[in-house]
């Protein structure tokens, strides 16, 4: 009963992942926080399922093969600290594990501020260094950011429905960035808040409710804020902030115009708020 129940799990798994493929990697490390751990800094919702065993140290990873690859999820979960035969964590970020998932590392870290850099190939660092780093930029992250803005607009005209369109193009924008292409620091940041970006997103891609839209909005834009702050833009962006929303406890934003047209609240308080830093 037991086997068949694993069996049927699995089979439930990838039937909610689209595109499924499945592929058997070794993450080191050495207890069931470990096993928390990893699985947590590899699963997004639909798109990327990590099944770690503590004895045998094997992962399953089943992923939605259009909108990501091991190599994603093996970035994340050394970000998360463990190390895979292909990728390893940053040295600080093992360290600050607990002492009782302080795995033997089996691979040897070179002298470098963040170690998951050095894994990758020869080629790999030729053909990124080929590209300009401008145009990753572009290619990567240009999505993002303009559904971003997009989705903004819409809260500003109080566009329920609109705003879930766009929310939804913008989960596919996440969805489609190759973090390989990325600049270092666009990297770093991206692992701290693509899970995050990807949930608030999808709320707001659920409902048509300005209201509740609005609510995960704040999370989204905090989060949007850490990534556009690394990556070179072709105009200023402007960060903004009302001190009405979320409650009174206030909420901010990020515009392409430095004139304030407020997102919480449309056209109740349209230019409540005010530009606290100008991002180039």
């Amino acid at each position: 009963m037991i086997t068949i129940f694993v069996l049927l799990s699995g089979v439930a798994c990838k039937a909610q992942i689209k595109n499924a493929s499945s592929e058997t990697v070794k993450i080191y490390g050495n207890c069931e926080m470990c096993e928390a751990t990893i699985e947590k800094a590899g699963n997004i919702k639909k798109i990327a399922e990590v099944d770690w065993n503590e004895e045998t140290k094997m992962a399953t990873l089943t992923f939605d093969s259009k909108k990501t690859n091991r190599d994603e999820i093996l970035k994340r979960i050394a970000l998360a600290g463990y190390d895979s035969d292909s990728f390893l964590a940053p040295l600080d970020t093992y360290s600050q594990l607990p002492s009782c998932c302080q795995y033997e590392r089996k691979a040897k870290l070179k002298e470098t501020k963040e170690s998951t850099t050095t894994s990758v190939s020869k080629t790999e660092m030729h053909d990124h260094a080929a590209i300009p780093e401008q145009k990753q930029e572009v290619q990567q992250l240009k999505a993002v950011f303009d559904n971003y803005f997009g989705l903004k607009d819409a809260l500003v005209k109080t566009d329920g429905g609109i705003a879930s369109s766009k929310a939804n193009s913008l989960l596919s924008a996440i969805g489609a960035v190759k973090m390989e292409k990325l600049t270092t620091e666009e990297h770093t940041v991206w692992m701290k808040v693509v899970k995050d970006l990807g949930i608030d997103a999808e709320h707001i891609a659920d409902t048509k409710d300005p209201s509740h839209q609005r609510e995960h909005f704040i999370p989204l834009s905090k989060n949007m804020y850490q990534l556009i702050k690394v990556s070179k833009q072709s105009s200023p962006v402007y960060y903004q902030f009302c001190p009405m929303a979320n409650d009174g406890k206030g909420a901010n934003w990020l515009s392409k115009e430095n004139s304030v047209k407020n997102p919480y609240y449309g056209s109740m308080m349209l230019t409540c708020g005010s530009t606290i830093e100008t991002i180039k």
